[in-house]
């Protein structure tokens, strides 16, 4: 029997209003746009060692401190950017945090440049089509698995930060690549199209 929430969801997204927007609207949805996919990288890597409903609660203060996202200025970020980010309470002030952003900012756009976009590169690794797992239970969605381990392997190999395999799980949650909507929860019908 599916531990879906009393709505039928997925019982985490139960948690807060917040969370329930999220799941609601963003996780599992396929995601193609290049600023959305680097806003994802950036606050993943900013949840190790937190709780997602910590990052979410800050998520404006993240888009407003890294001027939405826009990974060409977040790239340009020098010494006084970072010591900016780091007195701003709006976001987490971890210095290997912050750095690791602007670091991941250009390492993205140069994937970007080499693949004509980071949509382009991140998709190819499903050629294209999510990958639809159909959990019954929330244990049987892992922290990680084989292809997380590829790509977060390819991902430090090419300069990313933040990215460990659980991370990075996470992040094709978050973006779309992996759908783990538990069976009987609106989303999955809703993003399958009930197939």
């Amino acid at each position: 029997m599916p531990e879906n929430g009393p709505d039928g969801r997925c019982a985490w997204a139960a948690a807060s209003p917040a969370m329930a927007a999220y799941h609601d609207g963003e996780w599992g949805v396929p995601s193609y746009e290049d600023r959305h996919l680097f806003e994802m990288l950036i606050l993943e890597g900013a949840q190790a060692g937190l709780s997602w409903s910590t990052i979410l609660n800050k998520r404006d203060g993240y888009r407003r401190a890294f001027e939405d996202f826009d990974p060409e200025r977040v790239a340009r970020y020098g010494p006084d950017e970072v010591e900016r980010l780091l007195a701003d309470p709006a976001i987490v002030r971890n210095r290997l945090k912050v750095e690791s952003a602007v670091r991941n900012a250009r390492t993205f756009l140069q994937v970007a440049g080499e693949h004509g976009s980071f949509a382009s590169y991140l998709w190819d690794f499903v050629d294209g089509t999510p990958l639809v797992t159909r959990p019954s239970t929330p244990a049987e969605v892992p922290a990680s698995t084989e292809f997380s381990d590829r790509l977060s392997k390819e991902l430090r190999r090419r300069g990313f930060n933040f990215v460990g395999t659980t991370i990075v799980y996470s992040y094709l949650q978050s973006v779309g690549l992996v759908n783990d909507h538990l069976v009987g929860c609106p989303r999955l019908a809703a993003l399958t199209g009930g197939r």
